[in-house]
């Protein structure tokens, strides 16, 4: 039994994922993101370690699941055999939507940042590390990786993750629950479950730490089963899955016809709205000085997925106001305070060009363009976190650190500008929506931001 284990640029977890593998008794063999794909054939199966691919440019994972690797390796599962990713594996499995495993591998669910929350109180948020108990909550058969444990049992493994807090819609869930493709979730030292920290160290929805699809050869975990040998039934069962031809099975014949189809849960469309204009409220555009390997990052991607089109990033503060605060005062000292940017590698936007100075709608001109008409054009998409911790915790500061009274709000978000380097601009933007590359929508909202942010004279 011959497993690969997948590496991207800035995958770092393959020496403990290659023990991991070897102890469970299957032969290991490191498989770079540039070898050739038509090796993955003479595999039995595949583990997507951890780490941080490509710097976690854009969103964790999302830019290796668009690597044309993910493409055979969908082809490969669809044989039966079994994929694993782990941390950041999971987060690229999550992005190309092999979990759970929609109709036409639609993306369904988003890992966010964590949350850590006690007594409906976030304690922290971003990046935690710690041992966390993952129980068993899934029949043991119906799922490739969990042969070896019993329905309740669990595991302490180690947990190291950003951006891990499982995000998936009510209706979606419940299918998911029924489909018991729910598979770990965090529990307590006895056993209980409890969606307050510490017991759920990332505020992830029901608790999960792991889901599969649902022919229950593809799972995605976040927790680090490979770090210890508490992990081991993991691995173990991967190998007894494999061993007996790749087979699942279905614990109630009742329920075989509703187990094997695909799952029925329809992502809303994504469908893009002007920016709502906020009222007693300045707008801040900061622009790297340095080269921006983020934006370089994604162009590039997008290019070699034939989408030709030039990106440039920017960092947008919505900075709201109480009633007759004063703003301008306000303004320069957020700006004087350093919070919001860093001088020595970004800089303020004072003024751009916009397609056409007599628009005054944010939501532009209309579509379609052809092309060469408004030369210059872009199009202007405004991401932001739908739980902004960024902008909550920079009000906090500015207010309470900095005294700043009549500050009411911050908001961050990041401004993608894309203009067509080849094409019309209309069908770059709706394929490079497609890839899911600028934002994930359970996570995430994307606004049209066409006018120009005004800054006061006087800063």
């Amino acid at each position: 039994m011959r497993i690969a284990i997948i590496q991207f640029p800035g995958s770092n977890c393959e020496s403990e994922s290659l023990y991991a593998v070897r102890e469970a008794g299957m032969e290991v063999v490191e498989f770079l993101w540039n070898r050739s794909y038509d090796d993955l054939k003479n595999f039995d199966g595949y583990f997507i370690v951890g780490g941080f691919s490509y710097e976690d440019r854009s969103r964790s994972g999302v830019i290796a699941s668009l690597d044309p690797i993910m493409q055979r390796l969908r082809v490969e599962t669809e044989q039966g055999k079994p994929l694993l990713g782990i941390c950041n594996g999971a987060q690229i499995l999550v992005e190309t939507g092999l979990v759970p495993g929609l109709k036409d591998n639609q993306v369904g669910m988003a890992l966010a940042v964590n949350k850590r929350i006690k007594n409906g109180k976030i304690l922290g948020t971003g990046f935690y590390n710690t041992w966390a108990n993952v129980q068993l909550s899934a029949p043991s058969q119906t799922c490739a990786f969990t042969r070896h444990l019993r329905p309740g049992e669990f595991i302490r493994i180690p947990v190291a993750h950003g951006e891990g807090r499982f995000v998936i819609t009510e209706k979606l869930l419940e299918e998911m629950k029924v489909k018991n493709l729910t598979v770990f979730r965090y529990c307590d030292e006895h056993g209980n479950i409890s969606e307050e920290f510490p017991t759920n160290p990332n505020g992830a929805v029901y608790n999960l730490a792991a889901v599969c699809n649902n022919a229950g050869n593809i799972m995605a975990m976040m927790p680090h089963p490979e770090r210890t040998n508490n992990g081991q039934p993991i691995f173990t069962s991967m190998r007894e899955y494999i061993e007996e031809k790749k087979t699942i099975v279905i614990p109630n014949e009742r329920e075989e016809s509703l187990a094997i189809n695909e799952l029925t849960y329809q992502p809303p469309k994504i469908e893009l709205q002007a920016l709502p204009k906020t009222e007693n409220a300045a707008e801040l555009l900061v622009d790297l000085i340095i080269t921006d390997n983020e934006a370089a990052t994604v162009q590039n991607t997008l290019q070699q997925l034939g989408l030709l089109a030039n990106l440039k990033r920017l960092t947008h503060w919505e900075i709201t106001f109480e009633d007759n605060a004063d703003k301008e005062k306000i303004l320069s000292e957020i700006i004087k305070s350093g919070e919001l940017f860093n001088s020595n590698k970004e800089k303020l936007v004072t003024s751009a060009t916009s397609p056409d100075p007599s628009l005054e709608s944010r939501g532009g001109p209309p579509f379609p363009l052809s092309k060469g008409e408004y030369k210059g054009v872009c199009r202007r998409l405004l991401v932001r976190y739908r739980d902004d911790f960024v902008g909550q915790s920079k009000t906090d500061l500015l207010k309470h650190r900095f005294g700043l009274s009549g500050l009411k709000n911050i908001k961050k978000g990041t401004l993608w500008e894309i203009t067509a380097k080849d094409g019309n601009l209309e069908d770059i933007q709706e394929g490079v929506l497609n890839t899911r590359i600028l934002f994930n929508q359970f996570s995430q909202e994307c606004f049209i931001l066409w006018t120009t942010p005004i800054l006061s004279n006087k800063i």
